[in-house]
């Protein structure tokens, strides 16, 4: 044999899955083909062998399979030897490793067009020596590929155990991160769905080459195992997976060889156990985000019972200074199943960067958050606001609480300033309680009929939208009414000449009374516009 083995080799199929098996370069080692001589499709050496075939019939093509070392005397082409350059094309593309013939028996030599293609396609041609039969190529090489078949499974049970004992000591992310390293002598990070590094351990030059290649890696299909080769090494990702969802990626860096088959088995049995790691983590924050969510509403309501202070700074809470409170409330029209998980989490990045101290809750359709009252609370809403791309919530602000027992009174405040503010101001909306002015007083009102009749009553034709003059003179006197009946101004205001305002305030007069001159007639008006700008009543 004139040329050196490849290196053990990997080979990402069209599923994103490696293949087990021996390469050609390997298969070109054993014993009985020492004196095989590759004479094409040197490019190829790499192509993997999992089984081997004879080809007996000249319509071979229907029996191939992926991966096989195909073996020939040539019998059956040996009145159509022309045929041959073609048969190395049908062969590449159903994915035959490599074919390996015996010349002098029924060909004496082949066509060099097939060398050729062969050549072209990277497609390895092997003349086989004449003295050496197909059982005993057979038997070595099927033998070699089970024999590393076990190794590979023996060493992947190892490491399954050492990482198994792992968990059962309580261990997490962390260190199965560190173990996997140790048994691969190369660098590992294990990423969250996000690309968030969770964990990594190795060598600190080869972590660093990691971290950029991850960073720079963000076409692979998350679901598949991955492997990749940059200027730096060689890399292999893995899919985290537990319960048909995705948690991220389990990625090995190796600087001087590829990784190979048994490498990338332990990585994917340390993605296992790293899925156990992750959903007993999430069973853990789940119940313990209902402890917080249970004694935050129990605070809210106005049943903290004792102790109060000492179980808040359990959960990190300081509830013994003086607090705001603030309700984001999922809006109308929007999912909550897909939302709330992402506005809970975006609520807690926000409260966590502004005061580390904040208590952060979810509830049935809407997150509750009590902080110090020298937070920028309008910053903590929009920053949380901005952390979900899907939805909105609004938000509502309360006033300055001392301590715990005064939360029930400012969490009143909060959800009433939620509410009225997406009256006012749509979805989306941020409001403080103290803001809210008269609306304040009308959300207490709440026979809803009664209020439209006021309107009704009050404004007459104006209060309605259908006619386009009355919804003009309605907006002349909101402007009348915010001036205080300053003509000059809201003429200014609306871009009217003088008289033309003189003569839509005559008017109005005429559709509502003399408001120019009655108080009580100005303060209904004022409130009725109040109440048509109250959204959803």
């Amino acid at each position: 044999m004139t040329n050196d083995p490849a290196p053990p080799a990997m080979r990402l199929a069209s599923t994103g899955t490696i293949h087990h098996g021996v390469s050609v370069g390997e298969v070109l080692g054993v014993s009985t083909l020492a004196d095989a001589r590759l004479i094409a499709g040197k490019s190829g050496l790499d192509r993997i062998v999992q089984r081997l075939n004879v080809m007996e019939v000249p319509d071979i093509l229907a029996w191939v399979k992926p991966n096989e070392l195909l073996l020939t005397t040539g019998y059956p082409l040996r009145n159509t030897p022309q045929s041959l350059d073609r048969l190395v094309a049908d062969l590449d593309e159903r994915g035959l490793a490599a074919l390996a013939i015996k010349l002098g028996r029924y060909l004496d030599e082949l066509p060099g067009e097939m060398v050729e293609q062969a050549d072209r396609l990277g497609f390895p041609l092997i003349l086989l020596p004449n003295d050496v039969g197909f059982d005993d190529i057979l038997n070595q090489v099927l033998t070699d590929i089970l024999n590393r078949q076990a190794a590979i499974l023996a060493r992947t049970e190892e490491a399954h155990r050492a990482l198994v004992q792992i968990i059962l000591a309580g261990g997490g992310i962390r260190e199965v991160t560190a173990e996997v390293a140790g048994l691969l002598k190369v660098a590992v990070a294990t990423v969250d769905a996000s690309g968030r590094t969770l964990a990594t351990a190795g060598e600190p030059e080869q972590v660093a080459m990691l971290r950029e290649a991850h960073a720079s890696e963000g076409a692979t299909p998350p679901g598949s195992v991955t492997p990749w080769t940059g200027a730096e090494g060689h890399y292999v990702a893995v899919p985290v997976v537990a319960g048909g969802h995705h948690h991220g990626r389990i990625v090995a860096f190796g600087a001087r060889t590829p990784l190979d088959p048994s490498d990338v088995g332990i990585l994917e049995r340390a993605a296992t156990v790293a899925a156990l790691v992750i959903t007993r983590q999430e069973a853990v924050t789940a119940v313990e985000s209902k402890y917080r969510a249970d004694f935050l509403r129990d605070l809210l309501t106005g049943r903290g019972g004792p102790r109060v202070a000492e179980r808040a700074r359990a959960f990190g809470w300081d509830l013994e200074r003086p607090v705001s409170v603030l309700v984001a409330e999922i809006d109308p029209d929007v999912e909550e199943r897909t939302v709330q998980d992402r506005m809970l989490a975006a609520w807690h990045a926000a409260v966590r960067r502004h005061d580390p101290r904040g208590a952060v809750a979810g509830f049935s359709h809407e997150v509750v958050a009590v902080v110090g009252a020298s937070a920028d609370l309008p910053r903590i809403a929009r920053d949380a606001l901005a952390g979900v791309s899907d939805g909105t919530f609004s938000t509502g602000l309360s006033r300055m609480a001392a301590g715990a027992d005064a939360l029930p009174g400012a969490y009143s405040q909060a959800l009433k300033a939620a509410r009225v503010g997406r009256q006012l101001h749509g979805a989306g909306a941020v409001a403080h309680f103290d803001e809210l002015g008269v609306y304040r007083l009308l959300s207490l009102v709440n026979d809803t009929d009664e209020l439209h009749a006021f309107v009704r009553e009050t404004l007459g034709s104006l209060a309605g939208d259908d006619d386009a003059e009355n919804a003009d003179l309605r907006r002349t006197l909101q402007v009348l009414l915010e001036t205080n009946l300053n003509v000059a101004e809201t003429a200014r205001r609306l871009h009217f000449h003088y008289n033309t305002l003189r003569y839509r305030i005559g008017k109005l007069e005429r559709l509502l009374g003399n408001f120019t001159d009655d108080a009580h007639l100005r303060l209904n008006l004022t409130l009725a516009l109040h109440v048509l700008r109250m959204r959803g009543i």
